[in-house]
């Protein structure tokens, strides 16, 4: 059966309104579109909590610097609402940017804490803003009881979960293990970017990072094992913007022993940027 789907925030309440009369529970999946086994990955995660879905579609322009590629970001509406109607979601949000920014918006949510911990926020400094901006809208839109983010995008997630705490949001933020490829790549829409011979090459990062966790569980120093996983992606080809080793429930630089860890990588293969990170 196919979704329903709206682009007005007046019928998205409506509908979900109408859940919370019935006592049904409902999940809400953020996504920019363009959507793989990933996002249909947190689709199905949210059934497992919820008695409805909703999937929301919509590239947000406020995430994007003035050089990033929201003009090439890819898009199919169609073809991600074929998905969404195989794995049963109840509805699809489909927003325009006017139905999001009015005419003269003027309000953003700035977060700080895991938002401003060098990482994503150090090479997209807008990005963070724009996207705790776009989730609390949603959150306040939709009033749904659970929220499902993946944790491929893990400093994300980790605002987002600090978002909904500080603003006393009731919606609870889930956060689910990333899809991967049958080699170990990351899924992500911004994959297709990647010509045949840089696909072959990305499975790099993920081998590299899982190298470096497998040292620091050895014993390794943590700067030791990052660092050569630095050099080998640069030897490789890749622009490494960074791969280090960080407290996985702050994002803070570790200092002390026995602290839960989370690696984490941002690299350039030609134009194309790829992020990953596993737990040590």
């Amino acid at each position: 059966m196919a979704p329903k789907i709206i682009r007005n925030i007046e019928s998205l309440r409506r509908e979900t309104a109408k859940w919370r009369s019935e006592n049904l529970r409902c999940a809400i999946v953020p996504t920019m579109g363009a959507l793989h086994e990933g996002h249909l990955k947190l689709v199905r995660e949210g059934f497992r909590h919820a008695d409805r879905v909703i999937t929301t579609i919509f590239v947000n322009p406020k995430q994007f610097g003035v050089n990033e590629d929201l003009s090439r970001y890819p898009r199919d509406e169609d073809g991600d609402v074929a998905k969404l109607a195989e794995e049963g979601v109840n509805l699809v949000f489909v927003p325009g940017p006017e139905a999001i920014y009015q005419p003269n918006f003027a309000t953003t949510v700035h977060v700080d804490g895991p938002a401003k911990t060098g990482l994503e926020d150090k090479f997209r400094p807008q990005f963070f803003d724009g996207v705790a901006t776009i989730v609390a809208k949603l959150f306040i839109m939709a009033n749904a009881d659970f929220a499902m983010f993946g944790e491929k995008d893990y400093q994300q997630l980790m605002v987002v979960k600090r978002l909904a705490r500080d603003l006393n949001i009731a919606t609870e933020v889930v956060g689910v293990a990333t899809e991967r490829e049958s080699d170990g790549m990351a899924m992500s829409s911004r994959n297709r970017y990647l010509s045949k011979q840089e696909r072959q090459q990305a499975t790099a990062i993920f081998k590299n990072l899982t190298q470096a966790a497998e040292r620091i569980r050895n014993g390794g120093k943590q700067q030791t094992a990052t660092r050569a996983a630095s050099r080998s992606l640069t030897t490789l080809g890749f622009k490494v913007d960074y791969v280090t080793a960080r407290n996985a429930e702050t994002l803070a630089v570790p200092t002390e022993a026995g602290e839960p860890l989370r690696l984490l990588a941002a690299a350039w293969l030609g134009k194309t940027r790829l992020i990953d990170n596993i737990p040590v």
